[in-house]
């Protein structure tokens, strides 16, 4: 799940800002009609999201035994992998296509950027049903912070972009 993290979470960020550097001028795009002032309610929300990404993936990491994990009593800890790959891969995907989206608006390029969103708002839904399904739960302290993460995550993904976002996005291309 390290490794996962590693070249997920670089993959990620080379997208994020690889899609910026090269697309400088039309960067507020990506914002499509939301209004002023609900961006910085996004904005205070992409940092709470991102820590809250930090809380979960200390505890998963360093703070769950792989070998003793157990989600619902049948699954073992490889359902956190699977979480991460569901979260991560679309997440590297979704500013590409965005961009390319805003350069050259289609139906089916539309369909795919929605697609992505909801699977990783629905990936970090799942992430806190497995860990409220998750066995032991120990420590208590980072378990609670990974519970309180995972949450403000999920309401950043799911709600936030998958609804909201996808609601005031694409801007003026009739689609």
């Amino acid at each position: 799940m390290l490794g996962i993290n590693i070249l997920g979470g670089i993959a990620v960020l080379f997208s994020y800002a690889q899609g910026l550097l090269a697309h400088p001028v039309s960067k507020g795009s990506l914002w499509g009609n939301i209004p002023d002032s609900v961006r910085f309610f996004y904005v205070i929300s992409m940092f709470v999201a991102a820590a809250g990404y930090f809380f979960y993936t200390y505890f998963l990491l360093f703070r769950v035994n792989p070998q003793e994990a157990r989600i619902s009593g049948r699954f073992g800890f490889n359902v956190f992998s699977i979480i991460y790959v569901l979260i991560l891969a679309p997440s590297a995907l979704w500013m590409p296509l965005t961009f390319e989206m805003i350069a050259h608006p289609s139906q089916f390029l539309w369909l795919e950027i929605r697609l992505i969103l909801w699977c990783i708002g629905l990936s970090s839904i799942i992430l806190i049903i497995a860990l409220l399904a998750l066995r032991p739960r120990k420590p208590r302290m980072p378990y609670c912070l990974a519970i309180a993460g995972s949450t403000v995550f999920a309401v950043h993904t799911a709600i936030l972009d998958g609804i909201i976002w996808v609601i005031y996005f694409p801007p003026g291309i009739g689609i």
